[in-house]
């Protein structure tokens, strides 16, 4: 394949600036193209929480004080360039302390709209400057979904972008950028407001991401399952008509795995490194680290062996790592889980933070079960690949789930999930068939109770066959979801864009 110039935005880069899985996507797939020997330039805001000096960042001479007209607003910006450990893929950073000085990545202030407007314009404006055409502008959720439409107007003057192509992922459609109507003055498009979606404009409303998905060349989002799942009523959100009028431009594209950062035989964050061939003895080893960390008492009856090693026949330790919203489905295990911990010897160890009902009843759990549970109420990166590493089952019963990550990367660590049926989980968790020895975890379909307590009995009987449950492990570590792999679509769908 012929190189190509490809322009990715996105609102979060990891390690710079991450709030969720967008971040490493955004840093993954754009090092995995310039590997390939493409042209990628990623484009970000310099949050006040990114240390420049830690990442080496420097000043671009000709992109400084680069001046950007939004409706009645003046807003000056220059720009740092870096780039993310192990990728060849430069990132730019547009410093506008106005608009991105503030304590979080995102902030749900009155100027929400102008912080991403202004990275979407000043990235065309560097651009320019850079006299650099790309032949694909990636844009990635709401934050940068204007971008096609600005090419359609403010910027179609410019030949520079008159063979560029436009995709827009949808990372979680749940969020659209919507704003009042009146912004539109102040997003450069007063004169284009018969271009945006009309119903909306009725409504007193104007959305970023309704935007994107009628002008961009393609819209993709990250699994299969969730790309005909958006078209329904059930998970649209708004957005399934439109969508369904599109939907020959609409697919899905699982995202890729870093497995420099999370593999058992990679990974620097966890204390024994281990692979297909010795992870019973790795496993073990990284469980007793896990419990000890986490405070709890030893899974098993037998002591740990001088060598940390714990009996083969110890209990198992159920792990979570998840933003803990109502998305993420923890709700059907405030039956079954406690019931499992009160009548079975059983742990957990769940690392999360959100919504302060499930927040609420993560600590009930670890109040009533001190020597079975531990909640860390927050993020810890290097805990949660501990988690990874250490637990022998993983929960994700989603309501929804446009991709996922962790349970990839569980399959990996040999730690088995269990999902629900939806989105990106169908997509990478195959249901395990003990006649057959075939699949990966535990699946369940409905999204209900029962459905979550018959996958954990099920997965906790499975456990105390060991033969079994060595074979289910195996089946999942043995899963390649690597960004060669996945990448390779995105490299297919820029190639049939630019023909």
């Amino acid at each position: 394949m012929a190189p190509l110039r490809i322009c990715f935005l996105a609102s979060e880069v990891a390690p710079f600036a991450k709030t969720g899985g967008l971040a490493d996507v955004a840093q993954a797939l754009p090092a995995h193209l310039a590997e390939r020997g493409h042209d990628v330039r990623v484009f970000m805001p310099l949050y006040s929480v990114i240390d420049t000096e830690k990442h080496e960042l420097k000043p671009v001479d000709f992109l400084q004080g680069v001046q950007v007209r939004l409706g009645s607003y003046v807003f000056a910006f220059s720009v740092f360039v870096g780039r993310a450990p192990g990728s060849e893929a430069d990132v730019y950073f547009i410093h506008c302390p106005q608009l991105y000085h503030r304590d979080g990545v995102y902030t749900g202030e009155w100027d929400e709209h102008l912080r991403f407007a202004l990275l979407t314009r000043g990235t065309l404006e560097c651009c320019q400057r850079m006299g650099w055409s790309p032949d694909v502008f990636h844009c990635n959720d709401w934050h940068t979904a204007l971008l096609p439409l600005y090419l359609e107007t403010i910027y179609d003057w410019d030949d520079l972008f008159a063979r560029s192509k436009t995709v827009l992922t949808i990372h979680n459609i749940a969020y659209q950028g919507v704003f009042p109507a009146e912004v539109i003055d102040n997003l450069g498009l007063a004169e284009h407001r018969h271009l945006l979606f009309q119903e909306d404009l009725k409504q007193g409303a104007v959305s970023f991401m309704k935007s994107g998905v009628l002008y961009a060349d393609v819209v993709t989002t990250v699994s299969r399952t969730y790309a005909r799942e958006i078209q329904t009523e059930a998970f649209g959100m708004g957005l399934e008509a439109l969508l369904r009028e599109r939907s020959g431009s609409v697919l899905g594209i699982v995202n890729g795995v870093d497995y420099s950062q999370w593999s058992p035989e990679n990974d620097s964050l966890i204390p024994h490194n281990y692979g297909i061939d010795d992870v019973a003895e790795g496993k073990a080893k990284n469980k007793a680290h896990l419990l000890a960390e986490a405070n709890l008492q030893a899974v098993s009856t037998e002591d740990v062996l001088a060598e940390d090693v714990l009996a083969e026949d110890s209990a198992p330790v159920i792990g979570i790592v998840s933003r803990l919203t109502s998305q993420k489905g923890f709700e059907l295990t405030y039956e079954a889980l406690p019931e499992a911990l009160r009548y079975l010897d059983v742990r957990a160890v769940i690392l999360g933070s959100g919504e302060g009902g499930i927040e609420d009843h993560f600590h009930w759990l670890q109040r009533t079960f001190p020597q079975k549970v531990s909640f860390y109420n927050g993020y810890n990166n290097e805990l949660a690949h501990l988690i990874e590493a250490g637990s022998d089952i993983f929960l994700m019963p989603s309501r929804f789930e446009p991709c996922g990550l962790n349970q990839m990367y569980s399959l990996k660590y040999g730690t088995v999930p269990i999902v629900r049926q939806t989105g990106g989980l169908a997509d990478t968790v195959e249901l395990f068939d003990p006649a057959t020895g075939t699949g990966t975890g535990f699946v369940f379909e409905h999204y209900d109770a029962t459905g979550f307590a018959w996958a954990l009995k099920t997965a906790l009987e499975t456990y105390s066959d060991r033969p079994t449950w060595e074979k289910l492990r195996a089946n999942g570590m043995k899963k390649d979801f690597s960004w060669q792999r996945q990448g390779a679509e995105y490299e297919d769908l820029y190639a049939r864009l630019v023909g």
